[in-house]
């Protein structure tokens, strides 16, 4: 196909959008490829729709490989399907939410794993008719509390969703490898770096889940790895759990008086001063923080919660709410100290909290109202100073198992780089990425909730197991324009771009335009797209400068040196610039450097899948 500047829908900006955070989102509408609705709302303009559906073609390409077959559901759906599942209220203001002329719920679909579900059920019955891979690309709403970063966050976005049907869960595996290894592929022909992590499975629920991330300084989450190849989401790392330390012989706890140490430093430096330690100087890890919250629920109840760790660590309110989800979590505040008068700030200790209430008069023990979780490493038998629950008050050598315990265990504290990977394969160290894609390994949640059964070969009901896999294809461009992008412009890979050459006629001389017009005619009718500058009154510099930002791969570059019978050829991606003399050459050049960097993509994403 051939476009031309003069007559295509586009103007280009030279000042960034004053509300743009991240380089992806400066470049994209300054340089004519979506243009902001609302928040987290775009228009997508005609070179910018041309790369989104570049993506597409390539995610589609990958999953009908696989064996998927497309569908397509509308985004407006009934609240039923949501409700039987719970995820109507999991959700909470995740969503949006309306309701039509006769006062029926609605919501705009953030994901549609109730409605694949319920097809499924309608047209299959027998194990005969499985396994069943169907997907769709889809626009999913999502009700973003603070949508930036352009396409990167946003409330209305572009997303590849696959479900897979099976009978049972060897079936789920192999669906699951499948989507798994068709990824790798995807991501290696968009040329974007991505670390498979192990992930949390949050409100989609499932037996495993992981995500592809990739790794970018402007990325939301953070992930960690080891040498010896532990990934996973920071949400996910699980802590590796001492060993119990016998309870005979262990000293008695004993309450100190510790004037003015509300904080774990002021505290540390008080038992340095005035209990010092025979073998080592005490340490914040010696010591037991008792952080206090409020756990939101989804239905809207608030429930106070207090997490027991070490005192050299801090609540990571990431992890907290991924191992809390649905549930979210605010902060405790004046009103709650109000309504819990037993809690002493910055004297808090597990006398107060969870099955640790004090007896009451009758002799039996009162359930506090303040539920109590603790950190991995508070295992029976460890050791700790904490509060007394009394002003200026510590107590030392109180025993985890002997003289407290909890109302369970949480994954809550702060992941630090060299904390040992929980699988033993070395340190870990800290890196920040960007999602890319998740899938779950969802089993029969959704089946049992929705009555998916199918007759296997002994004539028996069986749930049907199922798995999810989601791809963010609108954010799959943006990170790709945030990789490729210089101090220039963008910088597209010929797979996705608009069109893989543009062609800038830089003169007014009826040589120059007509060698443009000819060489762009050539390059189409060889099988390329091509963007031609033809605009008639706008100067060589413009044009110069609108093509670097426009990010085509290559750039060819028709003007007063076709005198001299050559014209410039430039890769955008590493800024080398040929000469090439005119003719039939020209073409060939231009494809063969087009054709190789394809070749490149695909021997990258043979790879990839070989498991290398």
């Amino acid at each position: 196909m051939l476009l031309r500047m003069s007559s295509l829908f586009v103007r280009t900006l030279r000042e960034d959008p004053a509300e743009a955070e991240v380089a992806s989102h400066r470049l994209l509408v300054r340089a004519g490829y979506v243009r902001r609705a609302a928040p987290g709302i775009y228009t997508w303009l005609p070179l910018g729709l041309r790369v989104l559906r570049n993506v597409e073609r390539v995610v589609r390409e990958e999953m009908d490989a696989i064996g998927g077959q497309e569908v397509l559901f509308p985004a407006l759906l009934p609240r039923e399907p949501y409700e039987a599942t719970g995820r109507w209220t999991e959700y909470g203001d995740g969503i949006f939410r309306l309701k039509d002329r006769k006062q029926g719920d609605y919501l705009l679909a953030p994901t549609h794993e109730e409605v694949f579900t319920l097809l499924v059920k309608d047209l299959y019955s027998s194990y005969k008719d499985l396994p069943l891979m169907a997907y769709q690309v889809q626009t999913k709403y999502r009700d973003e509390a603070r949508p930036r970063a352009g396409l990167l966050r946003g409330r209305e976005f572009v997303m590849k969703d696959a479900y897979s049907f099976d009978v049972d869960d060897a079936g789920l595996e192999r669906s699951y490898a499948r989507q798994r290894e068709a990824y790798l592929r995807v991501f290696a022909r968009l040329g974007l770096e991505v670390v498979a992590v192990k992930a949390m499975s949050g409100a989609m629920g499932g037996s495993m889940s992981e995500e592809f991330l990739h790794p970018t300084p402007v990325g939301e989450d953070t992930f960690v790895r080891s040498p010896g190849g532990y990934a996973a989401n920071v949400e996910a790392v699980t802590t590796p759990v001492p060993d119990a330390v016998p309870l005979e012989g262990l000293p008695a706890a004993h309450v100190e008086d510790t004037p003015g140490t509300p904080t774990i430093e002021t505290l540390v430096a008080h038992l340095q001063a005035e209990h010092p330690r025979e073998d080592r100087p005490w340490t914040g890890a010696d010591t037991l923080k008792n952080v206090l919250v409020v756990v939101v629920h989804p239905d809207g109840r608030r429930e106070p919660l207090a997490v027991g760790l070490p005192g050299d660590r801090e609540v990571d309110t990431t992890r907290l709410e991924a191992a809390l989800a649905p549930a979210t979590v605010a902060p405790f505040e004046a009103a709650d100290f109000a309504a819990h008068p037993e809690v002493v700030k910055g004297y808090l200790g597990p006398g107060v909290l969870g099955p640790n209430a004090p007896l009451g008069e009758d002799g039996e023990r009162a359930p506090s109202t303040i539920r109590y979780l603790l950190d991995p490493r508070v295992v029976d038998g460890t050791r700790w100073v904490t509060g007394a629950d009394a002003d200026g008050h510590h107590v030392l050598d109180l025993v985890a198992g002997r003289d407290f315990t909890a109302d369970g265990v949480v994954e809550a504290a702060e992941v630090r780089a060299g904390d040992p990977a929980p699988d033993g394969s070395g340190p870990l160290e800290l890196a920040r990425g960007m999602e890319m894609g998740h899938i779950f390994a969802l089993g029969r949640r959704y089946a049992e909730a929705l009555g998916l059964t199918v007759l296997d070969e002994n004539g028996k009901q069986v749930v049907v197991t199922m798995g999810s896999y989601g791809i963010g294809v609108s954010r799959a461009l943006a990170a790709i324009a945030e990789a490729g992008a210089d101090d220039k412009g963008l910088v597209w890979p010929a797979a996705v771009a608009p069109a893989q050459v543009h062609v800038v006629a830089a003169g007014k001389g009826e040589d120059v335009v007509a060698y443009a017009e000819q060489l762009s005619s050539d390059l189409v009718a060889a099988g390329l797209d091509v963007l031609l500058d033809d605009r008639p009154k706008t100067s060589p510099g413009v044009k110069f400068k609108d093509a670097e930002l426009l990010g085509m791969p290559y750039v060819v570059r028709v003007g007063r040196r076709l005198a001299d019978g050559v014209v410039e050829l430039e890769d955008r991606r590493t800024g080398e610039v040929a000469e090439v003399p005119v003719g039939g050459s020209t073409t060939g050049a231009v494809l063969a450097a087009v054709r190789g960097e394809g070749r490149e993509t695909h021997e990258a994403a043979a790879v990839v899948g070989d498991g290398s």
